[in-house]
């Protein structure tokens, strides 16, 4: 294995890693309140997270994985595109702050 293919390894599996970290904190966050789930915060981190472990599992040819990931990706695009921007969320039970 060359170098450059070690390099390519490595910063794959470091997205990998960091999507599914992404994915994690979303959950936990929703799971606990301190996002709301459904709200911009959990989809953007849904989003990147699901791009970041779609990047990975296309590298690793793991199709099934990297479709899921993908229709992850779709539903949160539209979520987002079809939310009204909002001044800031809060967690259920928590008046937004803003103007």
């Amino acid at each position: 294995m060359t170098i450059a293919e070690t390099t390519a390894e490595t910063v794959i599996a470091a997205v990998g890693w960091c999507g599914a970290g992404l994915l994690l904190a979303a959950y936990a966050m929703a799971s606990t309140g301190r996002i709301a789930d459904g709200g911009r915060a959990f989809q953007l981190l849904n989003l990147f997270g699901a791009t970041a472990l779609t990047v990975n599992s296309g590298y690793h040819q793991a199709w099934p994985s990297a479709l899921l990931n993908t229709a992850w990706i779709a539903v949160g695009l539209t979520v987002l595109a079809r939310r009204p921007p909002q001044a800031t969320e809060a967690p259920p039970g928590r008046a937004p702050e803003g103007p």
